[in-house]
């Protein structure tokens, strides 16, 4: 989930971390989709080692994307996920390891957000679809005009969660595509794949950490790898803090607020379903029929460059004249913890702390006050000093009422502000505009304006609008009569509406007045500030809560049973007296498995999701668990604006009582649900090129049912446990698609077996230190980057790319007007020059051959971003068949002498969507599938 407004604030203070990737993009020939080949060097200039794919970033847009129109079936949604994996890898190009990690069974402390959000999902999709066939009706019954309702199955995006059928069939989907890739993208060659399904217990984000601490604590990793982890969540950028990799970088979609959408009533843009008058849609010129459509652009993506991050916090964070010495990768955890207060997955964030007030500057500031007093750091490998903490927090506690007063007057100035822009636009804003040929251009606009009908008719029209509103300016509250003239019956009164004046929540705790502290535990917890004993209680808890997140952050998951047992937090000035506080946890403890998750975080409305007899404990009035699924709920917007910014008043699952009622259903669940509702494992691929697959086949060959470690040195330094695995992928074996458009893999060369981590004992520390023999990046960040200027006066520019040496583009005023004179302006496309003739580089038939000597052009142009209508790169079809499978590894093992097999790509003639093989029947009358 993340934590919210934390990016942008993130990428407003520290600029250069951000980087817009270069993007190749496919042709096409003949009308066939040929491939790009990966197996070249990264456009980005950067290559990158391994590529960790947070997948539930990934499989929400695609099964239900909110920028276009949503996939027909679940077909459709799994040939959608392979594309945006496709793009992600194309993107990045790793040339060791894809590691793909589907969310799991997640750990107590996230299921209460999780059941949280589920079941506010279900409440605000069952009112949206009430009020919209109420407004429906409405319109109408007023005669109004609406399309006809399209009649089609709601997706539940609650099927999104370990142990459903769903989940099931994907990760049958994802080793299909990870077996197709293998045997016939170049790029893939000698990768290694772990797919880490949701029958593996953990989240995502954090199945990938726990491999990255593993592998960091073996002998024969390479310090200087170089990671990209895929995925959208805030919290991944103080994931990737922690591992103190110093080559860590995290791509994601590039955010776009605002984004046009239409109504969901009439189809038409422009207004809200609630604003819906059904009226028809007029015709906007000849040819219009594709005006009002919803406009479909590829999503691109931006790096975050954790390393230029490191640079921002190491001149943030460095101290002078401390007592003890001065180690930044400490600093850097206590920054990494600060954060926590402002708001994490497992715990609310404290009301004196918001991210938009500059709550972690706030924290940085006293910090940076009260270390030299703390006599050391506050944390260190993701344990927590209490005492040091203490002072921190009671130094926020004594300007905790400044601001909350602050908090007030801000937001009284705010609204201030609105009610003073809303009367200026509505006494600037035009009675009357004229329409046509009369009507307003815009300046550079070269598209002449439609001519009017019937010029009388509408000068008679402005003639009689200029009449009526000068008569009503002379008396405001006049009313006139049909013919303009001034009515005798007196004022119209004004109407409610018209007021400036915005209904807001009531708040009861009113934190800025004397008595707040009373007031608030009054209201959320309902007992007395007196009571000093449940107060303590509430701060023990949170402060529990502070070490298990720190701890699941640096040394994985501490307790599967524990979770945060208060909707709300205490106050920073309630942490008196934490210093002897237990901050241990109990030691052996189990997740839930995946059908009693379900039981756990759905509501009742999702129970189509759970067998039968399971289902009925959700619904049936005489269930001992009936009360866990109430079918309305109170939400507290707790001092925010939003429904969604509110705290949703669910009560917490008894896992005792859970699990007796589940006792009694077990013997119900069929082979299959019991299949479903065990825990797995991971699942190691690779190709029939990769120095392990003979290794792995004679595995297979000889039966071995014995555990074997992985050889390092056939595996880019690679270890773990290997095991031989029931539901395999072997070669010379037929991969069985389990999507119909898609045709089996009669030809596979790929082999699976499963894979388990290296194993540590329970009580072993990974130390958050980086590792001997890493190198420093070079540094990116310039002395004039902190004032905003550069020492010649000229606006501060931060380096585009990973290029440092990147020359930047430059066009003169005549290289200007030449593109204004060929361009045409009227096609509304995005980007700069979306119609400029491609450059020489991306196959231009009007590309001049360069001279002997002379400088590639698209070099300096590199750090422009791709537009979709550049030709991609050259086809493998006209290319030398000698490839190379990406960039020089670096470390021995990796210098293997390759096999003199020539690696034969797939035959492109017969591919279907995104390059894969398709059926022969399908081959005729199918077009591309999205």
């Amino acid at each position: 989930m993340g934590v919210p407004a934390f990016f942008r604030w993130l990428s407003r203070k520290y600029p250069s971390i951000i980087v817009n990737c270069v993007e190749e993009k496919a042709k096409e020939c003949n009308g066939v989709k040929v491939p790009i080949d990966t197996s070249k060097p990264n456009p980005n200039e950067v290559e990158f080692d391994n590529l960790y794919l947070d997948m539930n970033g990934i499989i929400h847009p695609c099964t239900h994307p909110e920028d276009k129109p949503a996939p027909k079936n679940e077909d459709e949604m799994m040939v959608a996920i392979f594309e945006y994996i496709d793009r992600i890898f194309n993107i990045v190009r790793p040339r060791r390891l894809l590691y793909m990690a589907i969310d799991g069974v997640a750990p107590r402390a996230k299921m209460n957000q999780q059941r949280s959000r589920r079941f506010r999902a279900s409440k605000e999709g069952m009112e949206a679809a009430e009020e919209k066939q109420k407004i429906r009706q409405e319109i109408l019954a007023k005669g109004g005009f609406l399309p006809p309702e399209e009649v089609k199955e709601r997706f539940d995006s609650n099927c999104i969660t370990p142990g459903t059928e769903f989940m099931d069939n994907l990760a049958k989907c994802l080793r299909y595509y990870i077996a197709d890739r293998l045997n016939s993208d170049p790029g893939w060659r000698n990768l290694t794949v772990i797919l880490s399904d949701a029958s593996a217990p953990g989240e995502g984000e954090h199945k990938i950490m726990d491999y990255i601490r593993r592998q960091r604590a073996q002998p024969n990793h390479d310090p200087n790898t170089h990671h990209c982890l895929c995925g959208a969540d805030a919290d991944l950028i103080m994931l990737g803090l922690a591992t103190h990799e110093p080559n860590f970088t995290i791509i994601r979609e590039e955010f776009k607020p605002n984004k046009p959408k239409p109504c969901a009533l009439c189809n038409q843009m422009g207004h809200e379903v609630k604003d819906c008058q059904g009226l028809p849609r007029e015709k906007q010129g000849k040819h219009d029929q594709f005006a009002d459509t919803l406009p479909v652009s590829e999503q691109e993506f931006i790096f975050i460059r954790l390393c230029v991050l490191r640079e921002y916090l190491e001149r943030e964070l460095t101290m002078a004249s401390l007592p003890f010495t001065f180690d930044f990768e400490r600093s850097v955890d206590d920054w990494v913890f600060m954060c926590f207060f402002v708001g994490n997955d497992f715990l609310p964030h404290l009301p004196s702390l918001e991210i938009r007030e500059g709550a972690i500057d706030r924290l940085v500031n006293i910090y940076k006050n009260v270390v030299h007093k703390t006599g050391g750091y506050l944390t260190e490998s993701g344990f927590v000093n209490l005492q040091r903490v203490q002072m921190i927090m009671l130094a926020v506690g004594e300007v905790e009422d400044s601001i909350f007063k602050k908090r007030k007057d801000d937001d009284d100035n705010f609204k201030r502000r609105q009610k003073e822009k809303r009367k200026r636009l509505k006494r600037d804003q035009p009675s009357f505009i004229p329409g046509g040929q009369f009507s307003p251009q815009a300046l550079g606009n070269r598209s002449s304006p439609q001519a009017i009908s019937n010029p009388r008719q509408a000068a008679f029209e402005m003639r009689m609008h200029d009449r009526q509103n000068s008569t009503t300016s002379a008396s405001p509250n006049t009313s006139l009569t049909p013919d303009g003239s001034p009515s005798l019956g007196g004022g119209i009164k004004r109407k409610c509406e018209d007021s400036d004046s915005e209904p807001e929540p009531e708040d009861n705790i009113r934190l800025w007045e004397t008595g707040w502290k009373q007031r608030y535990y009054k209201n959320k917890f309902d007992v007395d500030a007196s009571d000093e004993k449940f107060r303590r209680k509430v701060v023990q808890s949170y402060v529990e809560g502070l070490c298990w997140v720190l701890r699941y952050y640096y040394q994985g998951c501490a307790s599967w049973n524990w979770y945060y047992p208060f909707h709300y937090a205490p106050f920073a000035s309630d942490f008196e007296g934490i210093a002897d506080m237990p901050s241990d946890f109990e030691k052996g403890s189990k997740p839930f498995k995946p059908l009693e998750q379900l039981m756990g975080v759905f509501p009742a409305a999702s129970g189509n999701f759970l067998p039968p007899t399971w289902r009925k404990l959700m619904t049936d009035p005489e269930s001992s668990i009936i009360d866990f699924y109430p079918e309305d709920f109170a939400i507290d917007l707790n001092g925010k604006k939003y429904a969604w910014q509110g705290v949703a008043l669910l009560p917490f699952v008894d896992e005792r009582r859970l699990r007796a009622a589940l006792e009694e259903v077990y013997p119900d669940l069929t082979p299959e649900e019991s299949r479903r509702n065990s825990l797995g494992g991971d699942v190691i691929f690779v190709g029939k090129h990769h120095p392990l697959c003979d290794f792995i086949v004679e595995q297979y060959k000889a039966k071995n049912t014995e555990v074997v470690d992985i050889p390092p040195e056939l595996c880019h330094g690679i270890q773990g446990k290997l095991t031989l695995n029931d539901n395999a992928v072997l070669p010379d074996q037929v991969v069985e698609s389990p999507v119909p458009m898609l045709r089996d893999l009669t030809q596979n060369s790929a082999v699976s077996i499963s894979f388990k981590d290296p194993q540590f004992a329970e009580d072993f520390v990974f130390k958050a230190t980086v590792l001997p023999g890493a190198k420093k990046p070079a540094p990116v960040l310039k002395p004039g980057d902190w004032e905003k200027t550069n020492n010649d006066g000229r606006p501060w520019r931060p380096q585009l790319g990973f290029n440092r040496d990147r020359k930047p583009v430059h066009l003169d005023q005549s290289a200007f007007r030449t593109l204004g004179h060929t361009m045409p302006r009227d096609r509304g496309m995005p980007g700069m020059y979306p119609n400029a003739v491609p450059l020489g580089a991306y196959g231009s038939p009007y590309a001049r051959p360069l001279m002997g000597g002379q400088q590639q052009i698209p070099k300096l142009l590199s750090n422009l971003r791709p537009q979709e209508s550049w030709r991609g790169p050259t086809p493998l079809f006209q290319q030398t068949p000698q490839r190379t499978a990406g960039a020089a590894p670096l470390l021995a093992w990796n210098r293997m002498l390759q096999s003199p097999n020539q690696f034969q790509p797939a035959q492109y003639q017969g591919l279907g969507p995104m390059g894969y093989p398709q059926r022969p029947e399908d081959r005729m009358d199918r077009g591309r599938q999205v």
